[in-house]
């Protein structure tokens, strides 16, 4: 049995961020006590920087209701985004690519929305 999900967002697409925080809540509410990661890389940063994102306050809302939010660093710096930047509580981790790898070695289900 996995000990977490974890999601792999890299796009830009406003549909496609919706569909994965769409499937985020849909698996909290069936899953309430899964841990449950939102690894965000490339052309998805626009959904962790405050100045862009249109999809802040559904962060914002599974944010308080334990999902977790990890940032590529490659990303931050190949796409000139500062910490500063981000929304509240995003956790910053060397490498997407990295992070997924990982967590998936400790026992994490990938998810790909």
């Amino acid at each position: 049995m996995a000990i977490g999900a974890l999601f792999h967002l890299n796009e830009s697409s406003p549909d496609k961020q919706r569909t994965a925080l769409r499937s985020i809540h849909n698996l909290k509410t069936e899953m309430p006590d899964l841990p449950i990661e939102l690894v965000v890389q490339g052309d998805a940063i626009n959904i962790v920087v405050a100045k862009t994102s249109i999809l802040a306050g559904e962060i914002h809302e599974l944010q308080q209701n334990g999902l977790s939010v990890t940032v590529c660093r490659n990303t931050m710096l190949a796409k000139h985004v500062q910490e500063s930047d981000l929304l509240p509580n995003m956790t910053i981790v060397p490498s997407a690519v990295g992070r997924l790898v990982q967590q998936q070695q400790k026992g994490f289900s990938y998810v790909k929305p």
